[in-house]
């Protein structure tokens, strides 16, 4: 548990309040357009990465489909994210989804755009993710369980059952990973709300994979 905490007072100390972030959505675009791309093997990590990062927000902060296209449409990028039917085939495109049939392919503009709506989504709710990371913090150093708490309990529980429900290997995946796969990914949260948060991510899909066991 302390090894997942490590970064989380650099991600505290780095953040700006958001009125105070100065990168405009356009900004943002600019500098995902002209960061490394994915390799084609790359992209069925990012495709993973994206949809647990979305479990992670939907899980903590109640965010649907209707805020995710709301923020798409705040960053004008409803071209990519147009409605519920291809949000949810873009999150259909996770290889550990259960599938009902061919998925559709990602490419590189969505998995912009996802990354974009996300830290949007992450920056309006930055105080919850705060409180939820410094509630786990308090409860580490006191060699406490985060489910002890009723705002990390009630994430937890939503997060691996929400898992078990929608992934290929749902219920053959222990409690315990799924718990600190939940917790590790409230911490990275944290760094993606920030006012460089899309750089944070982009280079997570680059450089991560999410083995699942």
């Amino acid at each position: 548990m302390r090894s997942i905490l490590k970064g989380a007072a650099n991600a505290k100390n780095g953040q700006k309040k958001p009125g105070q972030l100065s990168a405009t959505s356009a900004i943002q675009r600019e500098e995902l357009a002209h960061a490394q791309p994915p390799s084609p093997s790359e992209l069925d990590n990012i495709k993973t990465h994206l949809d647990l990062i979305l479990l992670t927000l939907e899980s903590l902060a109640g965010i649907g489909s209707e805020a995710i296209l709301r923020a798409a449409v705040e960053l004008k990028l409803e071209g990519m994210l147009m409605d519920r039917v291809s949000l949810w085939r873009l999150r259909q495109s996770n290889p550990l989804r259960k599938s009902q049939g061919g998925r559709k392919k990602l490419d590189v503009e969505e998995a912009r755009s996802l990354v974009l709506a996300i830290c949007h989504l992450a920056r309006e709710h930055q105080e919850l993710i705060r409180r939820a990371v410094a509630l786990l913090e308090q409860l580490t150093e006191r060699d406490r369980q985060p489910h002890e708490a009723s705002l990390l309990g009630d994430y937890l529980d939503k997060f691996c059952n929400t898992y078990q429900e929608r992934m290929e290997d749902g219920e053959e995946t222990s409690p315990d990973y799924l718990s600190h796969l939940a917790l590790k990914l409230l911490i990275d949260l944290l760094f993606y709300s920030g006012s460089n948060g899309h750089r944070h991510l982009w280079l997570a899909l680059i450089d991560r994979s999410f083995p699942v066991k």
